[in-house]
Formats: structure tokens, sequence, C-alpha cells
């Protein structure tokens, strides 16, 4: 899945998974060695959660394993994964960046950000609302303990807790980026002219790394929307403090009806089709290296 909210939905996920690859069989008399498949994402999560279960079950709790099942791409979606500028732009035109349309059009399904609503789907909901207040504290005591459980078994990673798993997915998610994304001489290049385009018409460009350059209009109209959010709220201050080194930005959704949200959907539009025309040659080439790099740290993590 290629998201610019990339690190806010691995801390969102229900579990965060991580693997090896394949290991060699001994060979037989006569035959030539033969290499074991990689489990794929979804083995490895069906994995982790059977050992989850068991370990849930052992400490006296009820849990069962859930795997959101996969949804087959659309050909516009493998368009658009694949850098397609008709394709990228017509969702362009309809969502913007993917911030206020989730107002206008909050079930649109080739939305940016469109995620499937599973809160009726995993059977466990089901169990941890009958939960008392104590009862509550101890189950997900005992689901991070057991998520730990289950990434040490079944993943070969130490961690402290499902959050500790959380965040170490988010950071080889980030470091890899860094790594073949930021590194990339001909990015690099494509992003320099990208960001003069956009300086040209008017828009302020504060990095031209590749990765900041492809967030670049999303955080802005995310800005957007936690100024509004941050207005309406008497519990958090209209001007967030700096957020530290390392720190996840904290950001907050406003109460906006489709009519309000409207004008600011308009102006998000436009400013990602300006983004899309000066970084044409940009997003041809960065799309699908991003979604390469997503896909092999879905492999090695099981997300």
């Amino acid at each position: 899945m290629n998201t610019i909210r990339k690190t806010a939905l691995a801390l969102a996920a229900t579990a965060v998974l991580s693997g090896c690859g394949g290991t060699a069989e001994p060979a037989g008399k006569g035959a030539a060695a033969l290499s074991k498949p990689a489990a794929t994402a979804q083995e490895k999560r069906r994995q982790f959660e059977s050992v989850k279960a068991d370990c849930m079950k052992q400490k006296g709790f009820r849990y069962i394993a859930f795997v959101p099942p996969e949804n087959p791409l659309t050909d516009d979606e493998r368009k658009r994964r694949a850098g397609d500028y008709e394709a990228l732009k017509a969702q362009r035109a309809k969502y913007g960046f993917g911030v206020f349309s989730l107002y206008v059009h909050p079930k649109g399904p080739d939305a940016p950000e469109n995620m499937p609503d599973l809160s009726d789907a995993d059977p466990n909901g089901k169990i941890w609302t009958k939960l008392s207040s104590a009862q509550s504290k101890s189950y997900w005591k005992a689901v991070s303990a057991c998520a730990v459980v289950a990434a040490e078994q079944v993943l070969g990673k130490k961690v402290k807790s499902d959050t500790d798993l959380f965040e170490q997915h988010a950071d080889a998610s980030d470091r890899a980026s860094e790594r073949e994304i930021d590194g990339d001489a001909e990015l690099v290049e494509l992003a320099a002219s990208m960001a003069t385009c956009l300086t040209g018409k008017g828009y302020k460009v504060s990095g031209t790394k590749p990765t900041e350059l492809a967030t670049r209009g999303w955080r802005e109209f995310l800005d957007r929307e936690d100024e509004i959010g941050r207005r309406q709220r008497e519990d958090v201050p209209d001007v967030p403090s700096p957020a530290k080194e390392g720190e996840i930005k904290r950001t907050f959704g406003a109460t906006l009806t489709a009519t309000e949200a409207k004008p600011y959907l308009d102006k998000e539009i436009k400013a990602a089709l300006d983004d899309l025309e000066c970084g044409k040659d940009f997003y041809r080439v960065y799309t699908p290296k991003s979604e390469a790099i997503d896909q092999k740290i879905d492999e090695e993590w099981g997300s």
C-alpha cells in the first residue's frame, strides 16, 4: 500500500509483522537443492495471529486469530501504482491530496486515504467491548505481551511491546525510503526540477528531498485541517508545540460538513493538480519505486 500517511497507518495497525526469507532445503540424493519460497505478508500475518491467539489462551483470555481479507487491485489502482499520469490526475481532480476529501467524499472508493471499516469485521471487537475497565486493562496488557511472543517466535524480532513493534516497522520503512529514494540520483534531479516549477507557481517548498517533496502538498493541507480542528477544540492549544526529534507530530481532525469542507477541497484539488503537473516526470519514477519499497517492507514485516 503506497500512502503518504505510512507512519501513521503503521502505528494504527492492529499488528505489524516481520519475517525472514526462504531457507534452503537439504539436497536429496541425485537432486539439486531447492529453496523454500518466502512466506507472503498475508501468510506471516496468519502465523502471527495464530501464535498470539494461543498465547492469549494461555493467559486466560479469548482471542480469535483474525486477518482482514486482501482486496484485489482495480485497473485504476494498478495504473496509479505504476505512476501513470492520467490515472493520478483523475484521482487528484476529485480527491486532491486526500485530506479534505474525507469530509466531502467519506466513502470514495479511489480516495488516496480510503481505508475499509473493519470495526465490525474483527470478531475480537465483540470480546473486548464487553470487558469491564479492570478486565480491559489486563486484556490489552496481555495483547501487547503476546505480540512480543509472536514477534520473536514467528518473526525473529526482539521487541518490548506491540507499540515498539509498530515503531520498528515504521522506522524500517523510513530508512528504506531514505536510502533507496532520497539516495537515488535520478529522483534527486527530478525533485529539484519539480521544486523549481512549484516555486514558480507560488508554492512554498521547504525541502527538496524526494520523500519530502512527495508529501509536501499533503502535509500542507493536513496542517490546515489541524488548524481548524484546534480552533474547534478547547482541550488543545491553537498552535501546536514543535515536535521533538523522532516524535510523530500529532494533528487533529476537524468537524466539518461536506458543504463546509468543499471550499477547502477545491483549493486542495487545485494545489494537487499543480503539484502533479510540476512533478509529472518525478512521479513517473517515484511512484513505482515507492510501491516496490512498500511491497518489500510488507513482505519482510508481514503487514
